[in-house]
């Protein structure tokens, strides 16, 4: 199979931030030779779609990956490397191995951080040698591959620890990739919905992405595409609502307007000594308890003169949810 540009290849990693831009041209010049990858961000940020827009740029080979935190007990070595028959009882035949199925193409090693110390050296003859002997062998085998490892965790502090090879992390640190976090390209978040939403990425309402762009995202990419995709297979006829967003989303925010009113209405207090007593509200995922939000609702009411805009607006809530509120609470 010939080679491209890979133009088409990393339209997946969508957004115009600087962030992710720069991430880009990384993998562009990352494609153009065989130099280990090490892909390095939090879950979820998009290490695995990086990792196969590098390999479909040159468009040379299978793309192979490797989940080092499955890799466990006596057949890892196996599942790595294959075997040959009468290797160990069950091997019945010969059998290749996850890095010689990636031979002349990309092997992938996501979450790296996690395979075993033993694991590591081999490895390590791997990456330098290009070259691995199957369980039960005693030939070496040439293969011709592109290494990207990934992993979510601090590699210098695991090398620290004892847990990570030094020179097994020179090696694959040769070329670097920071994946950002979400919440760091906040400006993405609108063109990735439309890219997750497909067809139906005009049904997205002011409304509703102004709630994503207040959601912090901890499950990054992953999390927003989970969500979009959700949304839009439960939705009713029309545009996507509110109530369409998972209860985990909408929690987030109840609390998240619960901490802005605390902090404004603290700052609403300074020089005004007959307002209530308002006491910050610690994060939590977990709605609050009817009475709670009641009082906060009662105490916003107070410090803003009962102005509903202004309430709504440090409540972080719409005023025809204000409104229902209050009705509810008979307030």
């Amino acid at each position: 199979m010939g080679k491209s540009d890979g133009t088409a290849a990393i339209h997946r990693l969508a957004g115009e931030s600087p962030q992710i831009a720069a991430v880009r041209r990384l993998i562009t010049k990352a494609a153009r030779n065989r130099l280990p990858v090490l892909l390095l961000g939090e879950s979820g940020t998009g290490k695995e779609v990086a990792a196969r827009a590098i390999h479909d740029a040159t468009g040379e080979g299978r793309f192979v990956p490797i989940d080092c935190g499955s890799l466990v007990g006596t057949l890892m070595e196996s599942e790595l490397f294959g075997h040959v028959r009468g290797a160990f009882s069950g091997a019945i035949e010969n059998k290749k191995g996850l890095v010689e199925l990636a031979d002349g193409g990309t092997a992938f090693f996501d979450e790296i951080g996690d395979l075993p110390l033993e694991m590591q050296v081999k490895l390590l003859r791997l990456l330098q040698e290009r070259e691995f002997r199957p369980v039960g062998s005693l030939q070496w085998k040439k293969v011709e591959l592109r290494i990207i490892a990934a992993t979510h965790r601090d590699l210098k502090a695991e090398v620290k620890a004892g847990r990570f090879r030094l020179d097994l992390f020179y090696r694959l640190n040769v070329f670097p990739i920071h994946m950002p976090p979400l919440r760091e390209r906040p400006e993405d978040i609108a063109a990735l919905a439309a890219e997750f939403a497909q067809e139906a990425a005009e049904l997205f309402t002011p409304e509703i992405l102004d709630t994503f762009l207040a959601y912090d995202w901890p499950g990054n990419v992953r999390e927003l595409q989970h969500t979009v995709e959700r949304m839009v297979a439960l939705r009713s006829e029309g545009a996507l609502r509110m109530a369409d967003m998972p209860s985990a989303l909408n929690n987030h925010l109840a609390a998240q307007g619960l901490q802005r009113l605390a902090a404004e209405v603290a700052e609403a207090r300074q020089g005004v000594a007959d307002l209530p007593e308002f006491t910050r509200m610690a994060s939590s995922p977990v709605i609050p308890l009817p009475e709670t939000e009641r009082q906060e609702i009662v105490k916003a009411l107070q410090a803003t003169s009962r102005q509903m805009a202004k309430t709504a607006k440090m409540l972080g809530i719409s005023r025809t949810t204000l409104y229902r509120r209050m009705r509810e609470y008979g307030l």
